[in-house]
């Protein structure tokens, strides 16, 4: 009996490949079972191979994995590019309109199945993803009763007819399995009953943001970052917020500058190429020490690069991006869950130290759709508005005399909102005197420079979540969406008997030093994981840490995910 088992699904874009994969993975995450779905697809609107692989299991996933148990393939090219990891004793289930054959040495039954006949004899070729769904109910011991209200829900608005065309083609594909496999292929063990919701990083970052109280939300739709506006666009209208679809990156961001300056929370959300065109709004922000919470769902690049596959190539242009000395925070989720709380507090570090916060999502983290694991808990997302000056403060100050940017300690001044008598009506990227004015005094630019890095001083704690032994033979250090994969090779390395720990980053800049220096002093070795060319993370570390000798690098930048077993791999090289 299967406590996990994955399914794939491959044929060309815009054969119905996700709305496959959307069902399955609906179906059985209110089955009880705990679901991650992860689609490789390509760079254009029609045409190309693209697939869809989902892991269901009987414990949390977070990461797709190596083995696939059922593979369904609308064209032989699928077959050839993903036999390969179907595992002995798996099922092909592929369409016979192409004359599919399984390649030498793959020990999978083959079963050649009618889908585009069926589909049209059931109302139009449309629906062979369904009577494909219907195979695999079969082939997995589900009943296909299961599918029913999916179906429901997911044509119903299309009327009757289309609804119960869509279920006979669903019991054909199940009949035809029934009929040509013979005894049920794999057994699988029950869910636990428990319904969980399913949605993408993506929802989770917008949903965070509606909870943190952004009300203006200004983007340009780019690959992978637009679901978070089109999640945004069916929802923040509700709460008396309003979506903007600018012209390009740099009015969405331009857009934020105001409506952050005019004390609303905005955001926006983009990937590699619209981030780069942000920089100098960014830089604007940081000078005018304006709040505004940027997400970006890392690609891979540079210049166009891949856009529809993973990467975490932005690390430096996060950081460092922009023209001259321009402070803000990274912040990074790491698992579905975090994008919904990382975000929620992303608009609070940006208010509580007036300046920019980004938000360091990944193609995978945004893209995939996952169960929720933990309910979303609206209770524990506080608002902070920081340093607001009230009416009677204002009040006791001369007209023109208020000092928005007050030389202070703590680098954070009072701030105003426009409209409030004797605050701050202009802000300006141009240097200026503590009450807004215009100067190139030296003595000034040092003081007003100074006391801009000084807020970084301030973000403290938070940035690290540590799994794994508390004494390890080997330390993980990554951000992002590297984090299931080095969940589940920290298990693999226990069942050898050897001690491995993680130390997951949700902050990179700044660089939680505090609590990470002490975990690099311990381990003997350290294996930094993330997926660009370049190991800027490790070099990062290095910079403002040390441990050169220390630090080793794992490293994909193939436009794919990091599997748990690559990972167990390069650990053990790195041990031997």
């Amino acid at each position: 009996m299967l406590s996990e088992f994955a399914w794939k699904v491959g044929g060309q874009q815009g054969e119905g490949i996700e709305s496959s994969g959307d069902i399955l993975a609906a179906v059985l995450a209110r089955r009880g079972y705990h679901v991650h779905g992860y689609r490789v697809f390509s760079s254009r609107i029609k045409g190309g191979h693209t697939n869809y692989r989902v892991r269901v299991s009987t414990r949390p996933v977070r990461t797709p994995n190596e083995d696939v148990h059922i593979l369904v393939a609308f064209d032989q090219e699928s077959i050839d590019l993903n036999a390969t990891e179907v595992v002995p004793g798996g099922v092909v289930i592929a369409d016979s309109h192409f004359k599919p054959k399984l390649p030498e040495g793959i020990q999978a039954t083959l079963l050649d199945i009618p889908l585009t006949q069926i589909a049209q004899e059931n109302g139009s070729q449309l629906m062979r993803n369904v009577v494909a769904i219907g195979a695999t109910a079969y082939a997995l011991g589900l009943p296909h009763e299961l599918f029913h209200d999916l179906i429901h829900e997911r044509w119903g608005r299309k009327g009757r007819e289309v609804v119960e065309q869509n279920l006979a083609a669903l019991r054909a594909g199940y009949d035809f399995a029934k009929e040509h496999l013979g005894e049920v292929h794999f057994s699988v063990a029950p869910g636990d009953g428990v319904a969980r919701p399913i949605m993408s990083g993506n929802d989770a970052t917008g949903l965070g943001a509606i909870a943190a109280g952004c009300r203006i939300m200004a983007a340009y739709p780019i690959t992978p970052a637009s679901d978070v506006m089109e999640y945004l666009v069916k929802r923040l209208p509700r709460f008396g917020g309003v979506v903007l679809q600018c012209e390009d990156e740099i009015a969405s961001v331009t857009t934020l500058v105001g409506a952050g300056f005019a004390g609303a929370r905005a955001m926006t959300c983009t990937a590699g190429p619209g981030f780069s065109l942000m920089q100098e709004a960014i830089g604007l922000a940081s000078a005018a020490e304006v709040p505004i919470v940027v997400v970006d769902v890392q690609r891979a690049g540079p210049s166009t690069g891949m856009p529809t596959k993973v990467e975490q190539s932005d690390l430096f242009a996060m950081i460092g991006g922009t023209h001259g000395d321009a402070p803000r925070i990274v912040v990074a989720p790491a698992t579905l869950e975090d994008c919904f709380y990382v975000t929620a507090e992303a608009f609070n570090l940006a208010e509580r130290f007036q300046c920019p916060v980004i938000v360091a999502s990944d193609l995978m983290l945004g893209l995939s759709r996952q169960t929720v694991e933990e309910p979303l808990d609206l209770a524990k997302v506080t608002i902070d508005r920081g340093e607001l000056a009230s009416e009677e403060e204002l009040a006791a100050v001369p007209a023109g005399q208020f000092a928005r940017y007050k030389v202070t300690a703590s680098g954070v001044s009072p701030r105003s909102l426009p409209g409030q008598p004797n605050g701050q009506y202009l802000a300006t990227g141009v240097e200026h005197a503590p009450t807004g004015k215009v100067t190139e005094n030296p003595e000034n630019r040092v003081a007003q420079m100074d006391k801009r890095w000084r807020k970084l001083e301030g973000v403290r704690g938070g940035g690290l979540r540590y799994l794994g032994d508390p004494e390890p033979d080997i330390l993980f250090v990554s951000f992002g969406s590297t984090f299931g994969a080095i969940e589940e090779t920290l298990a693999m390395i226990a069942a050898d008997g050897q001690k491995a720990g993680f130390a997951c980053l949700t902050r990179l800049w700044p660089l939680p030093k505090e609590e990470l220096a002490p975990l690099l002093t311990r381990a003997p070795r350290v294996l930094v994981v993330e997926q660009n060319a370049t190991g800027q993370l490790r070099r990062l570390i290095q910079q403002e840490l040390g441990f050169h000798d220390k630090l080793h690098s794992a490293l994909r930048y193939d436009g794919l995910p990091f599997l748990p077993r690559q990972l167990y791999v390069r650990a053990g090289e790195v041990v031997a």
